[in-house]
């Protein structure tokens, strides 16, 4: 349930149905998510474009690392459907429990073990609730435990990308929570999306 009417798969048609279809052929439906946006076709089809490209930089990050920052922003946003989402996947890429438990515990300063990912978790709290305070002596700590320009403009996009999508769930009253592995590690569309019959 949300707060706004939102149109099925099966009543979609032109431009949204060919969205819904593209991120179907890997989840095998449009996920909450992606409906959201309904009332409005051209968002759904690039917010979908969006989170392809965000999920896919070739930086050197982890998956673990992207994914984590990704899961602290939406602890501290307060958002369940996308946070329980990022657990389960962070999970199914076998985070051990005491990371796990240490990040639910303290999302904005979580003691883990691995250095750099301590650091990466700092930082996605800090733009999260305080990103008029960021300055270059953040990325400069980003630096320090390895990070390229690249790895910071991936992390940056991740948090960021998030505290948006994060704003999206909360604004429309979407409160669902994710209970499979599929639902959250199969929702970002495979391949390129051609669109057709429609402005792009």
């Amino acid at each position: 349930m949300t707060w706004i009417r939102t149109i099925g798969w099966e009543e979609a048609e032109g431009q949204l149905r060919e969205a819904y279809d593209w991120q179907a052929g890997a989840l095998g439906e449009p996920a909450e998510f992606t409906m959201l946006g309904s009332m409005y076709p051209a968002i759904v089809e690039e917010r979908l474009r969006l989170y392809r490209v965000v999920e896919n930089c070739e930086s050197s990050l982890t998956q673990i690392e992207r994914q984590a920052a990704g899961w602290v922003a939406s602890l501290l946003n307060g958002t369940a459907h996308c946070a329980s989402g990022l657990e389960l996947k962070l999970r199914s890429l076998g985070v051990d429990s005491v990371t796990m438990d240490a990040i639910l515990a303290a999302p904005s300063d979580a003691e883990v073990a691995d250095k750099r990912l301590g650091t990466i978790l700092r930082h996605a709290a800090k733009l999260t609730v305080s990103p008029t305070e960021m300055s270059n002596g953040d990325v400069d700590e980003l630096r320090s435990v390895g990070l390229d320009d690249l790895d910071i403009v991936d992390l940056n996009n991740m948090v960021a990308y998030y505290n948006y999508i994060n704003r999206v769930v909360m604004g429309l009253g979407l409160r669902s929570v994710m209970t499979t592995t599929h639902e959250a590690t199969n929702a970002v569309p495979k391949g390129a999306h051609v669109a057709t019959g429609h402005d792009s």
